[in-house]
């Protein structure tokens, strides 16, 4: 089939008259003559990227966005009609097609992916070069069918590139062995060197080692097996993925930050001078609290975002989750500095404050990850009638505000909305000026990963020392503890006690926990029979778009737990 392959931009080819009706149409390439060389696989390459951002246009409906709300770290937020912030949050459903638009945009990366990996076959291209982009849309293949896998559990999985193929949902360990294919051809094809050799915010093979790793925990700890299936008829085994992510330990050229601190947008030098709590102090290791900026040694995969944001096509190329996580808005800048402000999303669960405090109370990452509302005296609770606020907002994801240096006609500091205007020179607007990276592989998750398939403590207490921390000795328990902290609100907690099976037991613990409605204080309520029966009904999955089901005409079934009245969150 002859598919016609667009672009966002435009070639003009100026040729003679008489030239003009042999001269090739490079506005409609397609499977017969693209792509031709290496600068073709990279354009069609960057095309697959590119639905990353598509995705972040509307974070609200992603996996990343859902996952922190479901997790026990996290209530839902938002205004009293922000329902599906607080559906997520209850493993419910709010509208028939909530998640829509991330479904739409992974697919169409899917197919993207998949073009590239076929075109460049049938073209017979070779090289070093053309193995690095082919890897990077096999890495990128298996990335979007981890998110899509752990979100629904069942899916469809297409490996051509007709888009009007119907399937039906592919069983778990048919959409395992393809992750884990895609993966460790990633690894086979892409670049041996170390990550600040390759080209900035493009997979490497250290991200799909890594990226193995976690795939590998959490098909063989949810679904309960010794080992993973590939696609090729092969398996991989624990003592395989440990060796992997030695490999990326011993040879990507990652490392950790100095100071855990550093990692967090918040100690930019336009903000650190002003921000009380952080200004003057230094780290751990004798290291000056100073950002170390995105694209760090730390960071093995990234969204990566600009100042080229607009409200059309390109809302995507912000961090709109910076938006949508910061503090409900309604009050000046000033009340929440160095936060910035947003829609409300994910209010911090007391409880992770309390448990971090007893069972590490000199570990300086809780106050680094976390702001309490008590440090912020001017703070006004209900603002733009929050839902399910707390008196704790998370530090890691969110817009980060700077002193502009003048005053208003009062006599008071006036603000940036965010540190990236006189930084990054984006435009003063707090809905369009997200310019950080979303890092969704951190290397100290690398770390951990490996403490826990070796069940060594060598890489976990690397971690712990980094924050100050004696070292310990190697449990389950106390990997647990570290994930939590280290790792809190980067995406991973919801996977983790899912893997785990600790979900039912956790989630339902949050039920009378102390929150605020519209300002007002109330506790935690049950909703659709409460947490523990949402898991239990749903596998901790959320439902597939029904409108995709429609177009179906039946192929495609509805994940378990959904289209029930007491799947449905109405509020309140």
């Amino acid at each position: 089939m002859k598919r016609l392959i667009y672009f966002a931009i435009a070639i003009l080819v100026f040729t003679s008259c008489e030239d003009f009706l042999d001269t090739e149409n490079l506005t409609e390439k397609n499977t017969t003559n693209f792509p031709a060389n290496v600068e073709d696989v990279e354009q069609a390459v960057i095309g697959i990227y590119n639905t990353l951002n598509t995705a972040v246009a509307d974070p609200q409906c992603t996996y990343f966005y859902a996952a922190e709300l479901a997790s026990d770290d996290r209530f839902g937020g938002g205004g009293d009609n922000d329902k599906l912030m607080q559906a997520w949050d209850k493993i419910m459903n709010h509208g028939t097609d909530a998640s829509r638009p991330f479904w739409k945009a992974r697919y169409q990366g899917i197919f993207r992916a998949n073009s590239v990996i076929l075109s460049i076959e049938k073209m017979g291209l070779e090289g070093e070069e053309v193995n690095q982009l082919k890897g990077e849309a096999h890495f990128l293949r298996g990335f979007f069918y981890h998110e899509l896998a752990e979100m629904y559990g069942e899916v469809p999985m297409p490996l051509n590139s007709d888009e009007a193929e119907n399937l039906p949902n592919a069983p778990a360990d048919s959409l395992y062995a393809q992750i884990g294919y895609d993966l460790v051809s990633a690894i086979s094809l892409m670049k041996d060197v170390p990550y600040n050799e390759t080209v900035a915010g493009h997979a490497t093979k250290w991200a799909a080692e890594a990226l193995l790793g976690r795939v590998y925990l959490f098909y063989t700890g949810y679904y309960s097996k010794d080992a993973m299936p590939l696609a090729d008829g092969s398996s991989l085994s624990k003592t395989d993925v440990v060796s992997y992510l030695e490999d990326c330990i011993a040879n990507s050229g990652h490392g950790l930050v100095g100071d855990f601190r550093n990692l967090w947008a918040y100690t930019n030098e336009y903000t650190l001078p002003d921000f009380d709590k952080m200004s003057g102090e230094t780290g751990v290791n004798g290291n000056d609290l100073n950002w170390v900026g995105d694209g760090n040694q730390e960071s093995v995969f990234a969204i990566k975002f600009s100042n080229f944001a607009d409200w059309n096509t390109t809302i995507g190329y912000s961090n709109q989750y910076l938006l949508h996580f910061g503090i409900r808005g309604g009050q000046p800048y000033g009340n929440t500095f160095p936060l910035g402000q947003g829609w409300g999303a994910g209010p911090v669960n007391p409880t992770l404050w309390e448990t971090w405090e007893d069972a590490e109370p000199t570990d300086l990452r809780r106050e680094a990850s976390i702001m309490p509302v008590a440090d912020l005296p001017d703070y006004s609770f209900g603002g733009w009638t929050m839902m399910e606020e707390t008196d704790y907002w998370q530090m890691k994801s969110v817009h980060i505000s700077a002193k502009t240096g003048e005053v208003d006609g009062e006599g008071n500091p006036t603000y940036y909305s965010s540190f990236s205007v006189p930084m990054f020179g984006a435009s003063d607007n707090f809905q369009l000026d997200g310019v950080n990276d979303l890092m969704l592989i951190r290397f100290a998750d690398v770390l951990l990963m490996h403490s826990e398939l070796t069940e060594t403590a060598d890489k976990l207490n690397e971690v712990r020392a980094r924050a100050g921390l004696n070292p310990v000795s190697y449990s389950l328990e106390a990997l647990k503890r570290e994930r939590r902290f280290e790792l809190a609100f980067e995406g991973r907690r919801y996977a983790d006690i899912r893997r785990w099976g600790d979900a039912p037991e956790l989630l339902e613990g949050q039920l009378g926990v102390k929150v605020y409605e519209s300002g007002t204080p109330t506790v935690m309520k049950s909703f659709g029979g409460g947490y523990r029966a949402r898991y239990e009904a749903t596998g901790g999955f959320f439902p597939i778009p029904e409108s995709e089901i429609a177009l179906s005409e039946g192929v495609l079934s509805q994940t378990p737990g959904y289209g029930t009245a007491s799947s449905n969150f109405t509020g309140w």
